[in-house]
């Protein structure tokens, strides 16, 4: 089986630090080759894989501002397009661009709807539904005018993330500093509870990380930047638990599933495909307001760190989505 794989060039494959979609491209990538799959990926030239790497954008563009993001995207995906005759399939991870090709090939897609940024791109998933074929990273984030093959949950390399028995003196916030993550309650929360906050993230709302954020920060609440591989093992492993007071449906959350790997349990807005994750008293709590958040953080201690990083192995790792895709594409080359 030959399968392309196209992955975003907002970040390199795997991303440095942030970059949710290039990391579980790669994994999916470096998974499916362990399974003697012939792979081609399709990232940015500086991207690190088994497969085999093509690109024609030599660098990411939100690292490199010379390059204009619409521009080399059309040249990534329709390099990917001209040479679809190669593949038996083509795996889009690119959102709904790449769709607008696929009535012009004849190698079957199929997409991994990675959420929805704007209900304005449903268009374009409606129009190509009985063409193509979609998979959803979580029930939650399905769209009921649409059709799905399979809902496969993101995967995560667990021997990365170390399983830490012993509880830490600190919270922790992992995300993008943004209104929709809730910094701003992370830390109302840890205040509440008279507990340390490390927050861990790019910022991506300026104006918003300069009013909620930056007035608070202390010896109490620090913010330590967006962090690699390395130290998110270190500082989800070693906090008490994870915030995660979301206010938009997230369509999965990579940064709980990492968490509980090491044993860190997690606190959530009861959004999206939360309640999908988290198993009630066993690997976290869902709540619904920040003084109801604050008032988990003792009820915590009730939890296992071991089986937090057990709930993670049975449901959540790389070898388990790869599998899955492979069904996925054997459902649709069959």
């Amino acid at each position: 089986m030959k399968v392309a794989i196209i992955s975003p060039i907002a970040w390199r494959t795997p991303p440095r630090h942030y970059g949710p979609w290039e990391r579980v491209v790669s994994l999916l990538a470096e998974g499916l080759v362990k399974e003697n799959i012939d792979v081609t990926l399709y990232a940015t030239g500086d991207s690190l894989t088994t497969a085999k790497l093509r690109s024609v954008c030599k660098a990411p563009y939100e690292e490199d501002r010379e390059l204009d993001a619409k521009v080399w995207e059309s040249l990534h995906i329709s390099e990917v397009m001209e040479q679809a005759n190669e593949f038996d399939i083509i795996h889009n991870n690119y959102d709904f661009l790449p769709l607008t090709y696929s009535g012009l090939i004849k190698t079957p897609m199929v997409t991994t709807i990675h959420g929805f940024s704007s209900p304005k791109i449903l268009p374009v998933y409606k129009k190509y539904n009985k063409k193509t074929h979609y998979v959803s990273i979580s029930n939650a984030d399905r769209n009921g005018e649409l059709d799905y093959i399979k809902t496969v949950y993101h995967g995560i390399d667990i021997e990365k993330f170390t399983l830490n028995k012993e509880w830490g003196d600190y919270l922790v916030y992992f995300g993008r500093i943004h209104p929709d993550k809730g910094t701003r309650e992370a830390i109302q929360v840890a205040k509440m509870a008279k507990m340390k906050l490390v927050i861990a993230g790019i910022i991506q709302d300026q104006s918003y990380y300069e009013k909620y954020v930056e007035p608070y920060l202390s010896d109490e609440v620090c913010y330590i930047g967006s962090v690699g591989p390395e130290e998110r093992n270190k500082v989800l492993g070693n906090a008490y638990a994870l915030l995660h007071p979301i206010h938009f449906n997230e369509p999965f959350g990579l940064s709980i599933v990492e968490a509980m790997a090491c044993g860190t349990p997690v606190i959530a807005f009861n959004r999206g495909s939360m309640p999908e994750i988290i198993q009630e008293g066993i690997n976290g709590f869902i709540v619904s307001s920040v003084e109801e958040m604050a008032g988990k953080i003792k009820e915590v201690m009730n939890i296992s760190r071991e089986v937090c990083r057990k709930t993670v192995e049975c449901r959540f790792t790389q070898e388990k989505m790869v599998k899955e895709y492979i069904e996925v594409y054997k459902e649709i080359l069959k």
